[in-house]
Formats: structure tokens, sequence, C-alpha cells
């Protein structure tokens, strides 16, 4: 007989509602959101997934007519929400902001390959990790101001000059513009001939 102990299942996410292949979905939807977001612990990932799971199956139950994983779509987009504007210091940002901000930050401070264990852990942020996601937030740029332009004159230079007169020039000698697209198309024609000898 091994010394090796048996694994005890706790049992702790067997939702009452739904099917096991709807809730399935919901795991990789979320897991995949996770990965998306560069979170590489896999232990964290989990952890994360389940919780997030476990509050979308309670939704679940009141409301079993919505999908599983729409239910955990909106249960880690609130979650991320809230916990970028803990950890960020800004509470009364609207979903949009707080949710560009927060991602930028994480990103831009590597946050989750430098604190694999702090992304959506409300009580172990590092202080080292708060600090650095808010010295990475992304501030707006001076207000729009009314100025006026005054138009000027494009100034082409010689070229588009010399070759508007010489348009000019053709438009008025018509039988000069026909010679000079013969004289056009025959160097073509000659160009043709001695290019494929």
């Amino acid at each position: 007989m091994s010394d090796v102990a048996p694994i005890e299942l706790t049992g702790a996410f067997q939702p009452k509602t739904g099917t096991m292949e709807a809730w399935n979905a919901a795991y990789a939807r979320v897991d995949d959101y996770l990965r998306a977001h560069r979170i590489g612990n896999r232990l964290h990932a989990s952890r994360i997934i389940l919780t997030v799971l476990e509050r979308a199956a309670r939704r679940h139950e009141r409301n079993p007519n919505i999908d599983p994983t729409t239910l955990a779509a909106e249960e880690i987009e609130a979650s991320m929400d809230h916990w970028f504007s803990e950890v960020l210091g800004e509470k009364d940002l609207p979903h949009e902001r707080i949710a560009v901000e927060g991602r930028v930050a994480m990103l831009l401070c590597d946050g989750p390959k430098r604190w694999p264990y702090a992304f959506l852990d409300d009580k172990n942020v590092p202080d080292d990790f708060a600090k650095a996601m808010r010295a990475t937030v992304i501030e707006a740029g001076p207000d729009m101001s009314v100025s006026s332009m005054v138009p000027r004159p494009i100034d082409l230079g010689a070229i588009p000059e010399a070759a508007g007169e010489t348009l000019e020039r053709f438009e008025r000698w018509p039988v000069m513009r026909a010679a000079f697209l013969w004289l056009v198309f025959a160097g073509a024609l000659a160009g043709i001939f001695y290019a494929t000898r």
C-alpha cells in the first residue's frame, strides 16, 4: 500500500443550474480572457476562474435563462473594474475609463510577470505593485482650445508651375498636343520593341 494520501474533493464549485457543457464553455472563456491579459500563473488563474464562476452560478440560479458564459464575462469585467479602481485609487471613473487605464497600467508595469499572484487579489496587493500601477496611469493632455488659421496660398514650386504652363499651351494648340501624344506612343512602342529583343 502506498503512503500517498488520497485526494479529497471539496466540491467547491458545483453549479445547481445550467449544463456542464455551458459551465465548461464559461470556464474556457474566462481562462482565455485571463491569458489575453497575460496572466500566466495557472494556479492563480484557476483560483480567479473558480471565484468568477461561483459568482456567475449564484446569478444563474436567480435567472437561468442567461447563458453562463455571459454571466461569467460580466463577473470578470466587474471584478476587474473594482480591482483596478481600488489599486489605482480612482473610485469615480466610469467603466470604459477605468478598464482602459487599469489594463494599460498593468501592462506597462509588467504586473502579471513581476507580481504573478497580485492580479485580482484584494487582500494581498504588494505596495510596490500598486505604486508601479499608479505611476504608469496615462494622464490626459491639456483641454482643446479654439484657434483660427488664416488660409495662405500653397506654393508648389517651379515644377508644377512649368507643368501647368505646358498643359495650357497644349490646350491652345491641338495639333501640337496630337503630335506630342503620337510621339509618346511611338516612344512606348520602340521601348517595348527593344526591351523584347
